[in-house]
């Protein structure tokens, strides 16, 4: 089984993290995988998008042009990729970003506010993981039981402060 998944958004907004975990959790599971971060030159504010394959057989090209699920995290993205998502794929939406719903019937829409709840919670900047978390859960994207594992590794020792964090804001998504 191949799943492509697609997340995209503005800089800043944690989107290439987003996707290096699905990576390290892959990585975790025995999965076959590529990630491929795509950003403008802009820090932040400018676009950014993740192209992760999680697969059980050989990965032949890391571009996903046809995204199984579709994480968009701002109202360009959405637009730019909500017609590339295969029929029957499932998209995910910050709707406390994003104020339309999707127009294709063939897709599953997920709408989260993901930018509110991190607010909300005190998890400012963890949006991404929220959403993520959803995402986790209703595409059946990764076990729920390697999280830790791999969050654990992908958050480096001089950050250490941010495991919790990042671990609560991917529960509050995966409950929501």
């Amino acid at each position: 089984m191949t799943t492509q998944i697609l997340i995209a958004g503005f800089g800043g907004q944690g989107i290439l993290f987003s996707g290096k975990f699905l990576a390290y959790e892959g990585l975790i599971e025995g999965k076959e995988l590529s990630w491929l971060p795509s950003y403008g030159p802009e820090m932040r504010g400018g676009t950014a998008n993740c192209s992760v394959i999680l697969s059980d057989t050989k990965v032949g090209s890391p571009i996903v042009l046809n995204p199984d699920v579709l994480i968009a995290m701002n109202g360009p993205s959405l637009d730019k990729y909500e017609n590339e998502t295969v029929s029957g794929g499932k998209i995910f939406v910050d709707s406390s970003l994003i104020t339309r719903k999707v127009e294709r019937s063939d897709v599953e829409a997920y709408y989260i506010p993901a930018t509110k709840m991190a607010s909300d919670e005190g998890l400012t900047g963890l949006a991404n993981m929220i959403i993520l978390g959803h995402a986790i859960k209703k595409a059946n994207l990764v076990p729920y039981e390697n999280i830790e594992k791999a969050m654990k590794k992908l958050v480096p020792p001089k950050k250490q402060h941010l495991l919790e964090p990042n671990l609560r804001a991917i529960e509050l998504g995966y409950n929501y």
